[in-house]
């Protein structure tokens, strides 16, 4: 019987076994040896990248033996084959294309459906929605010619980046000089632990210098610590003379490049730096006998903290919340000391009732969002770019993981566009549950609504997919510059700090009317406090109560949630010169309290 002639998809080709085995062992060759070069280069020993290369492992080796076989069928060929072939190839790139097809339209439609329920409330996700709107040049508080020279080397008044940083712009309030103190002494005040500033380590540094240089200026027979730092630091007085009369605008903006890829922050760090320096000023001039001067630089401390309050940038507000610690330091001092007086503590009391860091809590954290959005928008729009922008000091492995398994993935162009949706709503989402841990209402911040945030990005973690990567990538890297406990932390613990020190304010003003504290909080109300603010956890009244050497203790129960007794637990082994100063943890409670006389 004749046997029908076999085609070529019923031919038996002799394969070898060898070649089999060979294939077999560069397949995993491949998987083993791609994976160990990760793991070296980017420390990566999570499941996510051993997935993602063992993929792209088995691809490569898959069209090794496709390439082979193609060979073998051009050593055979024939149009029957090639039709076959291709209709092969045209069901292959049809499922592909349905399958971006598919993912596209879900994530896009899951983003718009969100998107829409958020415009229907009012809320907006673009950056420019949430922009300060411009202000006048010969008002503004951010041109002034001081002002701008600290940031003047990165971008210029029309927000345009100067990418030369060889400019003609010299940095005026440059108090570098006097920084070096900083790193010298054991100079330590800190209200939040109940200690004052005490000037002799730094009295003594200035005395040590000037035998070595005339950098600063000392009297021939010692003064008191105060009056030595008051004179030594004299030479700065032009520029914080220039600086006041700046803080006399009414407008504050910083020409900010909102619409560049990466919006630059210099004038952060200056003001940081020029507030440390007033509160050094201001304590030493409590400490001479100087209330009115002292009062002055309090005063100047709070315009530079109002002068960047519309950023919708987060970090220009927990900049801005360092800030106030640092300012509240004089303002506790003065008080222990009963150096206020009645007309001063109204003038104080009225500075610090202007801070509202709930609402700059949302501005912040609807900030973020919409960057974050933008961020994703622009890898969207630039399939090849890389969210390589980590941040010196940020070491995680685990940021550097999720970056690598996306630079795979974009650099390839195998990135639907509907997973940069996805990832969008992913982080939206996540903002949301951030937002609703305050209330601008009650300026009251729930620890319980921050950890369920919390809990579920750490969730997400746990369960990294390619609709999450880049939120999981971009929020760890925000997370780490919002401390240990989170921004919502940041955000209560200074709303608290400013409530405890209006509290105190207040308790001051009725001593000087009654010769000592009240009895309790309702009877500052309405007379010196309308309304006495509650606490800003939990919402119930601060603690209060008298000490038997006639001092009081105020608290709140901070963010544990629990009544310690006014404990203060401070952080571990934290630095003694810390900005904030003396960071406070977790656990105790927020204390405000004098030192034992």
């Amino acid at each position: 019987m004749n046997e029908k002639p076999k085609t070529f998809w019923q031919k038996s080709w002799p394969t070898p076994p060898w070649f089999r085995i060979w294939a077999i062992l560069l397949a995993l060759a491949l998987v083993v040896m791609t994976y160990l070069i990760a793991s070296r280069s980017f420390g990566l020993p999570d499941w996510p990248t051993v997935i993602i290369l063992t993929v792209f492992s088995m691809i490569a080796a898959t069209l090794l033996l496709v390439f082979w076989f193609f060979v073998r069928w051009f050593c055979w060929f024939c149009w029957h084959h090639w039709r076959r072939a291709l209709f092969l190839l045209a069901c292959l790139v049809t499922v592909i294309a349905l399958f971006y097809a598919e993912e596209d339209w879900r994530g896009w439609h899951a983003w718009d459906q969100y998107r829409r329920a958020g415009e229907a409330r009012g809320e907006h996700f673009d950056l420019a929605s949430l922009v300060p709107p411009p202000v006048p040049d010969d008002q503004n508080f951010a041109l002034s010619p001081i002002i701008y020279s600290i940031y003047g080397s990165y971008f210029d008044p029309s927000s345009h980046e100067i990418r030369q940083y060889t400019t003609n712009v010299v940095k005026r309030l440059n108090l570098d000089s006097w920084w070096a103190h900083y790193d010298a002494t054991n100079l330590t005040g800190d209200w939040t632990r109940s200690v004052p500033t005490d000037f002799h380590g730094m009295q003594q540094f200035y005395r040590n210098l000037a035998a070595k240089t005339n950098l600063f200026p000392v009297p021939a027979i010692p003064q008191s610590p105060a009056a030595d730092v008051l004179l030594a630091l004299n030479q700065f007085n032009p520029v914080i003379e220039e600086l006041r009369q700046a803080s006399q605008l009414p407008e504050s903006r910083f020409p900010l490049g909102y619409d560049q890829d990466e919006i630059l922050l210099p004038h952060l760090g200056a003001l940081k730096e020029t507030a440390l320096f007033l509160r050094i000023r201001a304590i030493a001039e409590l400490q001479t006998g100087q209330v009115s001067q002292a009062l002055t630089d309090v005063a100047l401390m709070e315009r530079l903290v109002d002068s960047v309050r519309t950023e919708p940038i987060l970090i220009s507000h927990l900049v801005r919340l360092s800030m106030v610690k640092i300012m509240l330091q004089p303002v506790w001092e003065g008080l222990a000391d009963h150096q206020w007086s009645e007309a001063q503590l109204v003038e104080l009391g009225a500075g610090l009732a202007k801070f509202d860091f709930a609402a700059d809590y949302k501005l912040g954290v609807h900030g973020e969002r919409a960057l974050l959005i933008q961020e994703i928008r622009y890898l969207r729009d630039h399939p090849k770019q890389h969210p390589d922008g980590i941040p010196l000091g940020v070491n995680s492995e685990y940021i550097q993981s999720l970056s690598f398994q996306w630079l795979i993935l974009s650099q390839f162009h195998l990135v639907p566009a509907g997973w940069y949706y996805q990832n969008q709503l992913h982080c939206a989402r996540l903002m949301d549950q951030y937002l609703a841990a305050a209330s601008q209402a009650t300026h009251a911040f729930s620890p319980g609504l921050a950890a369920q945030a919390k809990a579920i990005l750490q969730n997400e973690r746990r369960h990294v997919s390619a609709y999450n990567t880049l939120e999981c990538f971009l929020l760890s890297i925000m997370e780490q510059f919002s401390g240990p406990d989170g921004m919502v932390f940041s955000f209560a613990q200074g709303q608290s700090s400013v409530d405890l020190a209006r509290v105190a304010i207040a308790l001051e003003r009725y001593r000087l009317a009654h010769g000592q504290y009240p009895e309790s909080l309702a009877m500052l109300d309405p007379q010196y406090l309308n309304p006495v603010p509650n606490d800003v956890i939990g919402g119930q009244p601060l603690h209060y109560r008298l000490a038997p050497d006639g001092q009081f203790v105020l608290y709140s129960i901070g963010w544990n949630q629990q009544d310690d007794g006014g404990v203060v637990v401070s952080t571990k082994g934290s630095d003694p010169r810390s900005e904030e100063p003396g960071s406070v943890h977790s656990q105790g409670d927020w204390v405000w309290r004098y030192p034992a006389k």
